[in-house]
Parts: C-alpha cells; sequence; structure tokens
C-alpha cells in the first residue's frame, strides 16, 4: 500500500491524542517512539478494565499493525469499528490492516479481504468526504486493485478529482500513479515535480520523486531527489526512513541512508508510522551491509528491546553473532 502504509499519518495520531477518552494518555506517545511492547501492555491492562473504549483498541490496532501481527490487529480494529461504526479512521485503519494482510496471502485469500479494504475505504471517506487520507488509500487501491474487486482508474480520478481541493500535492500524487499505469511516463514525472512544487518543497514529495525513478531503475536521478530528503521541508518524519529504506535495498549511497536513520532516531519528531524499532533495525542493516557487525548487533538488540517479537531483528542478530 501507499508509503508502506505504516504508513504517513501524523493527523490520525493527532486526532487520537486530543480524543483519547480514558485510555492511558501514555499510549499514543509509546506508539509514536516505537515502544511497542509498552504499549501493547498498557492498552491490554486498559481494556480488561475498560473493555468498551473503542480508542483504545484502534490503538491496540495500530500497534499488531506495527509489528506484522495481522490477525490480532485485525480483530482490534473490527472491535474499534464495532464500538464507534460512524468514526471515519477507526475504517480507515481497519482497511488498512485488512490490505496488510492481503498483500501476504493466497489469491484466495487477498481477493475476499480486497473487498473488505474497498468497503472500509469506501465507509471512511463516506464518514469523512474531507478525510484526505481516506481518499488517497482509496484512490491507491482503485488503481492496484482488479476490476472483480471494485478497482478502476476511472474511480481514482474521480478521488483525485476530489483531492484537488483538499490537498494538491496528493492530487498530483494520484494524478503521477494514474499516468504511470497508463504508462505515459512523461506525463507522472511532470505530476510527481508538480506536486513537489505545490508542496513547497516537502521532504514527502521529493521520496515520492525518488520511488518513481527507482522504478524506472534511473538511479542517478533517485539517488539526486531522496538527496533533497533530509533538507527539505519535513512534512512527515517518517519520510527520512522512507528514503533511507530505499538507498538500503536499492545498495545506494549506504552512508546517506545511515545518516538519514541517525537523524530520524536522535530527533524529536518520531512519528507512529516509522516505529524507532523499524528505524534501529534499518540502520542496522544499513551498518551490516558496510561490513560492521559489531554496530549492527547494537542496532538489532535496540529494535527488540522495544519489539522483542519483531522477528526480521531476531534473525538478523541470529546471523551477525554466528
Amino acid at each position: 500500500m501507499r508509503r508502506s502504509l505504516l504508513f504517513s499519518f501524523v493527523s490520525v495520531f493527532l486526532f487520537v491524542t486530543s480524543a483519547l477518552a480514558g485510555a492511558d494518555e501514555s499510549a499514543p506517545s509509546l506508539l509514536a517512539t516505537g515502544r511497542v511492547d509498552e504499549a501493547v501492555s498498557v492498552l491490554r491492562t486498559h481494556i480488561t478494565q475498560s473493555p468498551n473504549d473503542a480508542v483504545a483498541h484502534n490503538l491496540l490496532c495500530r500497534a499488531y499493525l506495527a509489528v506484522g501481527d495481522w490477525d490480532r490487529g485485525i480483530s482490534a480494529c473490527e472491535k474499534a469499528v464495532s464500538l464507534a461504526p460512524d468514526n471515519s479512521q477507526y475504517h480507515l485503519w481497519l482497511g488498512r490492516v485488512y490490505g496488510e494482510k492481503a498483500d501476504r496471502s493466497s489469491w484466495m485469500t487477498a481477493a475476499g479481504l480486497a473487498k473488505h479494504v474497498r468497503s472500509e475505504f469506501e465507509t471512511a471517506v463516506r464518514l469523512n468526504p474531507k478525510n484526505v487520507d481516506a481518499r488517497t488509500d482509496l484512490a491507491e487501491f482503485y488503481l492496484e486493485a482488479p476490476g472483480i474487486v471494485g478497482g478502476g482508474r476511472d474511480k481514482a480520478e474521480a478521488q483525485a478529482a476530489s483531492l484537488l481541493s483538499l490537498d494538491p500535492p496528493m492530487a498530483h500524487w494520484v494524478k503521477a500513479r494514474l499516468a504511470e499505469k497508463k504508462s505515459d511516463l512523461p506525463t507522472a514525472e511532470a505530476e510527481y515535480k508538480a506536486a513537489i512544487t505545490s508542496s513547497n518543497g516537502a521532504a514527502t514529495q521529493w521520496l515520492n520523486l525518488g520511488i518513481f525513478y527507482k522504478h524506472r531503475e534511473r538511479w542517478v536521478d533517485m539517488e539526486q531527489a531522496l538527496g533533497h530528503v533530509r533538507a527539505a521541508r519535513l512534512d512527515r518524519a517518517d519520510a527520512l526512513v522512507d528514503a533511507a529504506d530505499i538507498l538500503l535495498h536499492t545498495g545506494r549511497n549506504l552512508p546517506e541512508a545511515a545518516e538519514l536513520l541517525r537523524t530520524y532516531l536522535n530527533s524529536d519528531a518520531k512519528v507512529e508510522q516509522a516505529p524507532a524499532f523499524k528505524a534501529h533495525y534499518l540502520l542496522g542493516s544499513t551498518v551490516e551491509k558496510m561490513g560492521d557487525k559489531q554496530a549492527a548487533a547494537a542496532e538489532y538488540r535496540s529494535a527488540l528491546a522495544l519489539a522483542h517479537d519483531f522477528r526480521p531483528a531476531q534473525e538478523a542478530l541470529q546471523r551477525v553473532n554466528r
């Protein structure tokens, strides 16, 4: 899903923080800083005492989503929706966790889940037509899903038109993706650049341009675009982590990838969509590729101290300790 789906949604965090009716107010902070184990413990305790707190169930869903526990995440998000069926954000998060499970399921299971994804995203938009995140996720679903489960480019174009007055940069992003689907690469590139201009050079839009170049294997252009992320207006702190992830997995400019991750980890702007344990894991992977196994092991241990069940870090630590 869009932007790793773990997301780019700081507004959701702010919404939940302000609406935290009774749930332990440390839970959003724990999620934002990547202390998932503590967040789960706090939320489970709170839910035992207040089982009908929709906010707490939604937060628990997002904690499970962060560590890839899709089934528990679905259960928690479904509970939140059942308790607050008119909450656009809760439907959005339920759609996202369905989508993450679908991405890792067999074709038959994924097809069934995709219908739930569409339904939840469409409900989120219906409940709050100004929900930019819901419209953007719905547009991406329409772009990526086959028609048999409700996909369609015409539907994505309608979302782009609605986004134009709500969030012009994201409208350009959807238009760029549409152009890519039509193999109109010059128009796609122009739309990504228009998104940068309309956002006043936001880090997110430089990241999206870098992703476009990555898919085209235009490595020099990709590095140049991602090179703007650290110095750009940081509309989303997780853009630093996403940019580093791309450099790591393409094997390009690993020192810059490490610097992006250190900048994020040393900042006070950590967000739930890029939990600190994943940033530590990525930094460990980066320095391991650079030949420093001792530093890599330290980063993997830091990741596991925050999320002890995070399997990639467990496996990586075993590997470097052999």
